[in-house]
């Protein structure tokens, strides 16, 4: 369930509603939550005055605020006009509709974009270059749906109005198009499920799972699994010939010299044993 959003800030979306909701707390008990929260997750944060005036992240959504209070109430030119002031200062683009939960916060804050009816939920982390975009040009619900405690690698993608369960994460330059299900992990392009559900073990006392670049390569799997699979087509196929593994000549094939698979080392040795032996 994706908790701290209402009705009134989502205009017409129908997002699962908490017992402590954005729309009940004061805009300056937001704010504060806001820069409370990243002293537990960026080690370098040292004093909230700091964080305020030299974190782009944390600016850009405490101007966000502003802009969605002033989207809500109908004011929308100047919801607009202070979106755009945020983008001129922070380098973030964040539409005024988006509905953003407690406790949100852009580490490095370069390059982020959300759009218009993306849904946020409490506790969520994005890193630099992340776009949560539309896929189509149509009105309506187009923009990704994030819930409580996902994390976002630098530079991924999450595009269509997809949801991404609590306590998910998205790996580094990953491009999302289906839905993720709560307390996965997800990687690749087209980004795909990796592992089982993540163990409690590895979060923080917050609940906040930072351990991003632990994520598994799904692809780098299939990769090992395809050579090994080669490998024991190679051997077969040696056994099959009578010939031996061991490839004592130097191989000719190309300059790959230590990085060479010894894939063509192989050839060459078995090219020469036939040679010898006249066929």
């Amino acid at each position: 369930m994706m908790a701290g959003l209402t009705l009134s800030e989502c205009g017409e979306r129908k997002t699962m509603v908490s017992d402590a909701t954005v729309g009940q707390l004061g805009l300056l008990a937001l704010m504060r939550e806001d820069i409370a929260c990243v002293f537990g997750r960026d080690p370098a944060a040292r004093h909230w005055f700091e964080i305020l005036l030299t974190y782009p992240g944390v600016q850009a959504i405490v101007w966000h605020r502003l802009a969605h209070r002033c989207w809500r109430r109908g004011w929308r030119f100047v919801g607009r006009l202070l979106a755009y002031l945020s983008r001129l200062l922070t380098n973030v683009d964040i539409h005024p509709g988006a509905c953003i939960g407690r406790r949100f916060f852009i580490d490095h804050g370069a390059g982020v974009v959300i759009g218009e009816t993306a849904e946020i939920g409490e506790d969520v982390t994005l890193y630099h270059g992340v776009t949560l975009g539309g896929t189509t040009w149509n009105k309506g619900k187009r923009h990704p749906t994030l819930g409580d405690g996902v994390v976002v690698g630098a530079g991924a993608k999450i595009l269509g109005a997809i949801t991404v369960g609590a306590g998910a994460r998205i790996g580094a330059n990953s491009v999302v198009v289906k839905d993720v299900p709560p307390e996965r992990t997800a990687v690749g392009i087209p980004a795909r499920l990796t592992g089982g559900k993540r163990a409690a073990a590895g979060e923080t006392t917050a609940g906040i799972d930072l351990d991003h670049h632990l994520i598994p390569d799904p692809v780098g799997k299939a990769i090992a699994c395809l050579v090994a699979r080669i490998d024991s087509l190679e051997a077969e196929l040696r056994q099959l010939r009578g010939t031996s593994a061991a490839a004592t000549e130097s191989c000719g094939a190309c300059a790959a010299g230590e990085l060479c698979c010894n894939e063509h080392r192989n050839q060459e040795y078995e090219a020469s044993v036939l040679r010898r032996s006249g066929t």
